[in-house]
């Protein structure tokens, strides 16, 4: 093909984005209606020929993560009409985990992700819009809108609303975390009543997301170095002049991508998953990265499994001194620079793939190419002779009790091996009266089943029952497996994701309590230590239980819901 021809291809793409839905919406005398109902809410006659750009917003009120959204997304609008689109605000949910952790409440937050997603589908695809600007603040707000991005393929950008600042409580930094924790710690008789209120009335001091490197902040960070927002945007306070800037430059930067002919899956790559699980890795991620990355790669159509992370996690150690396991909350990575100069130690280390494209229009070591060091003296971030870990915390353990994966968080610091006395709950509400009566002692391995994607119904995060268990001391000394997952705020010997998950007969069904079960992160084994032949008898007498919802959003999620290993996903089985 000749240069000239080429050229004009592209041209040709470019042009055909500029307006290639909205067109179809306003353009012609017989779209006059649609016209009509567009003046009414502000357009003029000179923006029915500009790109209109989505700005999905995921402001509310019934989080601190996103109650500064609404005035993020103003800041978005100002950016993309100034880069000469028209920019078209709109609203998505969110749910807040802290709030409704450990309540029946809890089995909405995984289902929110896919609502969230399917929410900004339908919107951008029904108004023609020809691009997205997404703005999430809280756990699944982040993968809700790389899902819709991906499943529409329309330029876009993805903003993080920011960080929360931590709250100070006798002197030092405390956050959700900290109140979970001192729940188990009350129950202990190390807090007092009147000490509890107190923490609890300062510990969120105001907007942004939960400020360790937990799920927030987490997903911020995997979608920094996926490529789908820009320079830094996981790493700035919520409420900060930063944020204000990142937002109006998002607003720029989507109309570039029109401009350029870039769209979502041509940066959302299988080499730029790579990056984002090696970022993960080096800042001690959340667990749920892998089942939000799963859910998001297979939107993407990129084939993600599992067994990335453990092939990843071989060669990328934990450089981050973060929350929960750390020392330091994610404000501290901020003020020495954020996640920049840590991508850029981790590309000239020759872990990054420095070729993928990202939402500046530049590759992502044209991003890095200038990227400041880090402050001397600084001790947020190792270096690579002295890592917290010299290889990932992400852990995919198989055996009898998982044949298809479960993902552990293994630090370090609570040793590499587990074995114990099973002492089994059906709901993480029983395990939590357990935890906290006394009844789980030294030596055991806490199990909580039926809390799977399809059992729960939703998948709920353990936070209650782990932030128990530290509280009372008990870190180092129990282990913890489910089939339900984990906040990203939990820390111990924890193991989640389990799966075939006990409403599918997975053999987490039929632990008796007394049964021992051995944990070992090296070999990457998690095995109950019954015989097979025992295994098999024990599910041959199992009954699959009636489901728990019959109508309803859990019951729609809970029919068409994959399984953990597979991203807990909605939409894996429809064919296209």
């Amino acid at each position: 093909m000749s240069k000239k021809k080429a050229v004009s291809q592209k041209t040709s793409k470019t042009k055909s984005l500029a307006r290639a839905h909205s067109a179809i919406v306003v353009d012609g005398p017989e779209r006059a209606p649609s016209r009509a109902m567009l003046h009414a809410v502000g357009f003029d006659r000179k923006d029915f020929k500009r790109s209109q750009i989505g700005v999905a917003s995921t402001w509310s009120m019934v989080t601190p993560c996103n109650m500064h959204i609404d005035r993020l997304a103003k800041d978005v609008c100002r950016g993309v009409d100034g880069a000469g689109g028209k920019a078209v605000e709109f609203n998505t949910i969110t749910i807040s985990d802290g709030i409704s952790m450990g309540t029946e409440g809890m089995k909405y937050s995984l289902v929110s992700r896919e609502v969230i997603a399917d929410s900004i589908e339908t919107v951008v695809g029904c108004e023609g819009l020809d691009g997205v600007v997404t703005i999430g603040g809280c756990d699944k707000n982040m993968p809700g809108c790389l899902i819709a991005l991906a499943r529409l393929n329309r330029p876009g950008v993805f903003v993080y609303g920011g960080t929360i600042l931590p709250g100070k409580f006798e002197g030092g930094d405390v956050d959700i975390v900290s109140c979970f924790e001192a729940v188990g710690k009350h129950a202990n008789g190390q807090m007092s009543d009147r000490k509890l209120a107190s923490l609890e009335a300062c510990a969120i001091p105001g907007a942004g997301s939960c400020g360790g490197m937990y799920t927030a902040n987490t997903m911020a960070s995997a979608i920094e170095a996926l490529g789908m927002s820009l320079p830094n945007s996981s790493a700035q306070a919520a409420v900060s002049t930063d944020k204000a800037n990142d937002c109006e430059a998002a607003g720029k930067a989507v109309m570039n991508l029109i401009k350029r002919g870039i769209r979502p899956r041509d940066i959302m790559t299988k080499k730029a998953f790579e990056n984002a699980i090696t970022l993960v890795t080096a800042l001690g991620g959340s667990t749920n990265a892998v089942l939000h990355l799963l859910g998001m790669a297979h939107a993407a159509e990129v084939k993600l499994t599992i067994d990335d992370f453990t092939r990843i996690g071989k060669r990328v150690p934990v450089l981050a001194d973060l929350k929960p396991s750390g020392r330091f909350v994610m404000a501290a990575l901020v003020r020495i620079g954020g996640t920049v100069p840590l991508m850029k130690m981790l590309l000239d280390k020759g872990l990054l793939h420095g070729d993928c494209m990202t939402v500046t229009g530049k590759t992502l070591a044209e991003n890095l190419k200038n990227a400041p060091k880090y402050p001397a003296g600084q001790e947020v971030i190792r270096d690579f002779d002295n890592p917290i870990k010299k290889d990932g915390h992400l852990v995919v353990l198989y055996g009898n009790l998982a044949k298809t994966g479960a993902v552990a968080k293994i630090s370090g610091k609570e040793g590499l091996s587990f074995t114990g006395k099973a002492i089994c709950y059906e709901s993480e509400e029983d395990a939590l009266n357990g935890i906290l009566s006394g009844k789980v002692k030294k030596g055991h391995v806490i199990v909580i089943r039926n809390e799977g994607p399809k059992g729960g119904p939703g998948m709920r995060e353990m936070l209650s029952p782990t932030g128990a268990i530290m509280g009372k001391g008990l870190g180092k000394d129990v282990a913890l497996i489910t089939d339900g997952r984990f906040s990203g705020g939990s820390h111990g010997f924890v193991v989640g994701h389990v799966s075939p998950e006990a409403y599918e007969g997975g053999a987490i069904a039929i632990v008796k309590n007394g049964d021992s079960i051995t944990i070992d992160a090296e070999k990457q084994v998690v095995n109950l230590d019954v015989s097979a032949k025992e295994i098999a008898a024990r599910l041959k007498k199992w009954k699959k239980p009636a489901p728990r919802y019959t109508r309803g959003v859990l019951a729609k999620y809970a029919a068409t819901v994959s399984s953990a290993h597979l991203g807990a996903v909605t939409d894996l089985h429809i064919n296209p």
